[in-house]
């Protein structure tokens, strides 16, 4: 069965540089793939993706050295089951607010007698091996997405469940929850101390902090402050910056 390098990283304690995929073009995805990144992650819930995209994409990345990961839309067996039978090699959860949110997170991607996930012989043995039902549960990510107040309070229960590999905190809607404007990079000095309380708690219960940045100089500032995998804005984002630098050399 092939590894999923994220764990690998992550095992020899290193840091995960992740790409993030808005748009549904699988040119896009074989492209972002094909750069450095050490995963790359599909947007399901913000992104302009549904599910008939996701599956190409998803097999775009997999011919490439990055490892599949996807954020999915909600908390949703139906959800968590097709996208992991797609190929994805990790799932990041919005919205986890309580332990119990976390545990069925857990629960829906983990095969019996570790959850209940149902077995299909579609994508993930194609891709991954014909041993992929026996070695699943120790290989897929689960991500829980921190971006409210009540998960704020409930952070210590939260990465408390048996089973969640990491947590993964998304600025701006964190900022929003804890009543501040929304901002990638955010200064603030409730947010940035709401963001080291999440990232100290996980650690301390062995679970993985991890978070969205607004672009390389913010990534390495939270790799410096002890995040293991860091996300670089999406496709989108990064067109939309190169464009912008290039159009305004041209104007010169």
């Amino acid at each position: 069965m092939r590894t999923n390098r994220v764990r690998e990283i992550w095992n020899a304690g290193g840091n995960v540089v992740n790409g993030w995929l808005a748009s549904s073009s699988s040119y896009s995805a074989e492209i972002m793939a094909s750069l450095d990144f050490d995963s790359v992650g599909v947007d399901l819930q913000h992104g302009m993706i549904d599910f008939d995209q996701a599956l190409p994409i998803l097999q775009a990345i997999s011919v490439q050295p990055a490892t599949p990961l996807a954020r999915i839309p909600w908390n949703d067996p139906v959800w968590i089951m097709k996208v992991l039978d797609a190929g994805a090699l990790g799932l990041i959860c919005p919205m986890v607010n309580t332990a119990a949110e976390a545990e069925h997170l857990v629960q829906a991607m983990r095969y019996p007698p570790h959850g209940f996930r149902s077995f299909a012989s579609v994508r993930g043995p194609l891709y991954m091996g014909p041993d992929y039902a026996k070695n699943a549960n120790d290989t897929v990510i689960a991500f829980a997405m921190i971006e409210t107040r009540t998960a704020l309070d409930n952070i210590a229960e939260i990465v408390s469940v048996e089973g969640l590999d990491a947590i993964y905190i998304g600025p701006s809607d964190l900022a929003l929850g804890i009543g501040h404007p929304p901002a990638p990079d955010p200064t603030e000095r409730e947010v940035l101390e709401a963001i080291e309380h999440v990232r100290r708690t996980a650690v301390d219960a062995g679970v993985v902090p991890c978070i969205h940045t607004a672009g390389g100089d913010h990534a390495k500032r939270c790799f410096e402050q002890g995040f293991r995998l860091c996300t670089i804005a999406n496709d989108v984002s990064l067109m939309r910056k190169a464009a912008t630098a290039e159009i305004a050399l041209a104007r010169k």
